[in-house]
């Protein structure tokens, strides 16, 4: 499996057989860079512009919004739950998905915009998961102090942030990875342009991978 960034908290996964998913494509607001691509399946946590963009996508993709499961491929299947956008049960910002990605025998979370600790059902939902994907910006997410308290309790093996402070999106009133990073007593995590990873490696990896934006 390939794992790509492009920014805010839009993942692009290509499976072995190349069946590409993208999961909450930004709109221009983000100030990330726009890019047209090409995927297969998108899947957006929710109905905030910086996460259903899905007008960038080529193609006529499957478009995944909702709670349930979905078999894509034979080898790829998608499941969501609801979860709470803020620590006032969603009366502040309403509901996110909490989706896991099953590609190439493993397990992906991508944790939407993820506002409280999960609870006890939600957990179980993500339980035994390979990679996971959360933000830890807080204000409109969890912060990077809860974001690691969810890192230690879920136990993934790979960890891959988002939804945080960079040159891109300056002015927002969020933070860096820095306090996440800190919380979870990281130094120096692998700065990459994409994640190569299969089941039979992922034991191997760094816990935590930062990316770099694509040039061009």
């Amino acid at each position: 499996m390939l794992i790509y960034w492009n920014g805010h908290s839009e993942f692009l996964l290509e499976s072995e057989d190349g069946y590409r998913v993208l999961t909450d494509p930004f709109d221009p607001a983000t100030g990330y860079p726009m890019r047209d691509i090409q995927a297969d399946a998108v899947i957006t946590s929710h109905g905030h512009g910086d996460h259903n963009y899905v007008h960038k996508v080529l193609g006529s993709p499957m478009v995944i919004s909702n709670t349930g499961e979905t078999v894509l491929t034979p080898r790829v299947r998608v499941s969501s739950v609801l979860a709470d956008h803020d620590g006032e049960h969603g009366a502040k910002r309403g509901k996110t998905l909490l989706t896991v990605i099953e590609m190439d025998g493993l397990r992906i979370a991508h944790l939407g915009d993820l506002g409280c600790l999960p609870d006890d059902g939600q957990k179980r939902f993500l339980r035994g998961i390979d990679i996971l994907m959360l933000p830890i910006g807080g204000y409109f997410t969890v912060d990077g102090e809860t974001a690691a308290q969810i890192v230690r309790e879920l136990r993934p093996t790979v960890t891959l942030p988002m939804h945080y402070k960079t040159r891109y999106n300056s002015t927002w009133p969020i933070t860096d990875e820095k306090p996440f990073l800190t919380a979870l007593n990281v130094q120096a995590p692998p700065v990459v342009p994409l994640l190569r990873v299969t089941r039979e490696d992922i034991s191997c990896m760094s816990p935590v991978y930062m990316f770099e934006l694509p040039q061009g």
